[in-house]
């Protein structure tokens, strides 16, 4: 299968990538859009002309972007807890052109469960959006070109699904084989929804938008953080060279939202406005999507594993 290549390197932003597309009248929601790679993806997509939902656990946090976006709205959503992601389903009406799974918490440093007893990165970053995917699945088999995008990791290339123990009830809780898992969830989440909704016309595809400063890292201890390269022996944040700022990061995420140049593409895992290759997933392996994160059983283990307790 050719790899799917664009014209945007890895430096374009979100903005450049949808210079020229008109998204006027299309309804878009983007979970954890106030703050982060979320608020460049609600302002590209704004931009364009969509009336964006930022699906936030705070709407007060978003009010200033809505403010400066006409045309967007902050509505509550707490992807941990499933009651949350039912009401915001249940308040939805319409057609939905584009579901964008930003969201996200990394490497909680304790094991925490949700109502349901799923580990909280889990719960947070896979769980809940798969339910608000099958709960908003009418929505979007109503658009005309529905679409579907989860933001996962290069992280996905560190550890497999672990059906054995997916919750860390027998083997010791680990803060990034944890946060790898969900990620990996995250792009079999991309494939399953890419097989079973293909029917309905319903596109889906995974991204990696690359190492940034945000939030996402503030369960990431300092020494965590200077292996990275991402801190000082002062405790001072420090930019490598391989960092992209959150509008680069933001990039990937909304070429499989809204560019033409991805019509009809699905089942698909990019990075770097690219899509990538799969390659054996394990320590050093620095690009590409794990042969774990895209097989199609895996998928569908998984969507069996997670639909009863969504339902």
């Amino acid at each position: 299968m050719t790899l799917i290549t664009t014209p945007f390197g890895m430096r374009a932003t979100a903005a450049e990538v949808l210079d020229g597309v008109d998204l006027s009248g299309r309804r878009m929601i983007v979970t954890g859009g106030s703050s982060g790679l979320g608020v460049e993806t609600v302002r590209a997509l704004s931009g364009a002309g969509a009336q964006v939902t930022i699906a936030t656990r705070n709407p007060a946090d978003a009010e200033p972007l809505v403010k400066e976006l006409p045309g967007t709205r902050a509505v509550a959503l707490d992807l941990a807890d499933l009651a949350s992601v039912r009401a915001f389903c249940d308040d939805w009406s319409g057609p939905l052109d584009g579901l964008i799974a930003n969201a996200g918490v990394m490497m909680l440093p304790t094991h925490q469960l949700n109502a349901q007893g799923w580990e909280m990165q889990l719960a947070t970053n896979y769980l809940g959006h798969f339910a608000l995917a099958v709960g908003l699945h009418s929505a979007l088999r109503a658009a005309e070109k529905p679409r579907v995008v989860v933001v996962s990791s290069g992280a996905q290339l560190r550890a497999g699904f672990d059906f054995d123990d997916p919750q860390f009830e027998r083997h010791a809780y680990n803060p990034f084989v944890a946060y790898a898992q969900s990620k990996t969830a995250d792009v079999l989440l991309a494939v399953g929804i890419s097989s079973r909704w293909a029917e309905d016309g319903i596109a889906a595809n995974a991204c990696a938008p690359g190492v940034i400063h945000t939030n996402l890292a503030r369960h990431m201890d300092q020494a965590t953080m200077q292996a990275l390269g991402a801190m000082d022996e002062d405790g001072n944040l420090v930019t490598p060279d391989h960092f992209k700022t959150p509008a680069q990061g933001a990039a990937t995420t909304v070429l499989l939202a809204a560019s033409p140049l991805l019509d009809n593409v699905t089942g698909r895992y990019f990075e770097d406005n690219q899509e990538s290759e799969v390659v054996d997933g394990g320590p050093d392996v620095m690009v590409g999507v794990a042969k774990w994160s895209v097989d199609p059983a895996a998928a569908d283990r998984l969507w069996d594993y997670a639909l009863p307790v969504v339902r």
